[in-house]
């Protein structure tokens, strides 16, 4: 019996148990419709984490300010404005594995353009941030030496502050308001899109910090130097453990911390938070992969199950065929073609519900999924393992009967 003439006669057996070979075949379908949908799910959410890592930029660590103690009780963290423009230059300069530090104090304020106005966040830094950012603009330029040490009158702008206060047109070298201040965009940042906390990186206002100290802050003179926090960007092939203890060492002999004290500052390995979080996830879309394929373990032994019923109730036809010249193998061929074609059947339907299923998590519950073929591959593919698997039992059962004892079965 060649391929061709098996497959046509599983096809048949199959139809004549049209409810039994669907049932048989449920496990099959739940368990890869399960895979493909966990899999979409847990990739989706490994290709958020990686646009949160390209949208950080690489090698990425901050300085914040430490807290303070007030009264016997220790504060939150960033309580105690601390950090100052020089210690920035001093991690620049005297912390070898470090690129850039930018120094940057943020607030929020009211924008006015014409007769529109939106709320945003006011950044106050230099060109090093973009630098450590990895962050380009889309159009005109960044802030010249004059600017930042004159605190000029121009602002950098992001895509959401763009397009709500310009729609489509040109911002370059428009002005806009900010806190009353008259600035004019000198340039488009291109777009980040959300942060890991879903906070929109594309609406900022950036200006030259002198800019924002002296005319969009003010302040008394004593705190002039004060800033935020420090963006500070690596060098390519650098350890980020080496740097982070490095720039640590140094703060705390600029802050003359002693020895068991504790820090006034926190560093932060942005990009290394990142980075677990992605292998968490992976480890995750691997374990959600592996409970869904229970599921096909459960179908294969279904599917196993089954086979030896219908060798049970087959056994006189196949005594008659080895009777008029089918060899064993051509049995073992045969049966085993009958429970392949039970697990590729309902992979396919199973595809096709696993392909519902991640559009509906996608749709409904809004978290970011992705299928892929390599996905529907490997759960098609592990389907028709099962098959093979669990059916070989049966079908070799089938082929090592004797056609005597087959054709006095009753």
């Amino acid at each position: 019996m060649n391929t061709l003439a098996a497959l046509r006669s599983a096809l048949r057996a199959l139809a004549s148990n049209k409810l039994r070979s669907m049932l048989t075949m449920l496990g099959i379908i739940i368990g890869v419709g399960a895979v493909i949908t966990m899999i979409a799910v847990g990739q989706g959410a490994t290709n958020r984490v990686q646009e949160q890592l390209k949208g950080l930029g690489s090698n990425v660590m901050m300085v914040f300010p430490g807290g303070v103690t007030a009264g016997g009780v220790r504060l939150g963290a960033q309580t105690g404005q601390s950090l100052t423009e020089e210690d920035a230059l001093a991690i620049a300069k005297d912390v070898p594995e470090v690129q850039v530090a930018a120094p940057s104090m943020r607030t929020g304020a009211q924008l006015v353009f014409g007769n529109t106005n939106w709320s945003s966040s006011i950044f106050g830094t230099t060109n090093d941030y973009m630098e450590a950012r990895d962050w380009a603009l889309s159009s005109g330029r960044l802030f010249e030496g004059a600017e930042i040490q004159g605190s000029a009158k121009v602002a950098i702008i992001g895509t959401t502050v763009a397009a709500q206060l310009f729609g489509d047109a040109d911002p370059v070298d428009q002005i806009i308001r900010v806190k009353k201040v008259p600035v004019t965009v000198i340039g488009v940042l291109a777009s980040k899109g959300q942060n890991s906390l879903g906070q929109d990186q594309d609406d900022v206002v950036i200006v030259p910090i002198s800019t924002y100290r002296n005319r969009i802050q003010g302040g008394s003179p004593g705190k002039l130097k004060r800033i935020g926090s420090i963006s500070i960007k690596v060098k390519e092939g650098q350890s980020m453990k080496v740097a982070e203890e490095n720039i640590k060492e140094l703060l705390r002999q600029r802050f003359k911390v002693q020895p068991g004290g504790d820090d006034p500052f926190s560093v932060r390995n942005l990009t290394e938070m990142l980075q677990a979080q992605e292998a968490s996830s992976r480890i995750m879309t691997l374990l959600l992969a592996a409970v869904a394929g229970i599921s096909l373990i459960i179908g294969g032994i279904g599917i196993m199950n089954i086979m030896l019923v219908s060798v049970t109730e087959r056994t006189r036809e196949i005594g008659l065929r080895m009777a008029v010249g089918a060899r064993g193998k051509d049995i073992l061929a045969q049966f085993l073609i009958e429970a392949v074609t039970l697990s590729i059947i309902g992979g396919a339907i199973g595809v096709g519900i696993g392909a519902i299923a991640t559009w509906a998590v996608g749709h409904f519950a809004g978290w970011q999924v992705s299928m892929t073929a390599a996905s529907i591959f490997l759960a098609v593919g592990f389907s028709a393992f099962v098959g093979v698997f669990f059916g070989f039992y049966p079908a070799r059962r089938a082929s090592k009967l004797l056609p005597i004892q087959a054709l006095r079965y009753e």
